[in-house]
């Protein structure tokens, strides 16, 4: 299986505590991405996004995408790794870390690293992922302007 990786950065004007909050709400993405399901099988600690917290992801139809939480830093690192899921990849690992900017927005740096014998895996997952974190920057930005909550739901 071949190795492949992505770094994406990206900037908002929301605060790293603003995007945080955002970043770590499992369920939350079903309003800033592509994704008709998004839920918790179980929660961590701290609860219920905390490490140990596993989320489930996928069209609103089909098999689901397995994803347990490994670091959970507030508003400084999130990371996850994949534990099952529809698409042909192994030891999938993604490391969020947002650094605040001199003029209080949070500079977003999203790698990611798996394993996967299937051409244009790491294309097609940079790709989802790059669009993952546009709408992160769109949903804080939006969460910031409105309230400085992301518990929008």
């Amino acid at each position: 299986m071949g190795e492949k990786s992505y770094d994406i950065t990206t900037r908002s004007s929301a605060s790293p505590a603003v995007v945080f909050a955002v970043l770590v709400d499992g369920p939350g993405w079903k309003r800033w991405t592509s994704l008709g399901h998004a839920t918790y099988e179980a929660e961590g600690l701290p609860a219920p996004h905390g490490v140990g917290a596993i989320r489930l992801f996928g069209a609103g139809f089909g098999p689901k995408s397995r994803e347990q939480v490994v670091e959970y830093e507030p508003d400084h690192h999130f990371a996850y790794i994949s534990l099952s899921g529809p698409l042909p990849m192994k030891d999938y690992r993604a490391d969020v870390r947002l650094t605040p900017d001199a003029d209080g927005g949070t500079h977003i740096s999203w790698k990611g690293s798996l394993r996967s014998s299937m051409p244009g895996m790491g294309w097609f997952i940079t790709r989802m992922v790059n669009g993952f974190a546009k709408g992160l920057v769109v949903e804080s930005e939006r969460v910031a302007a409105s309230d400085g909550s992301a518990d929008t739901a």
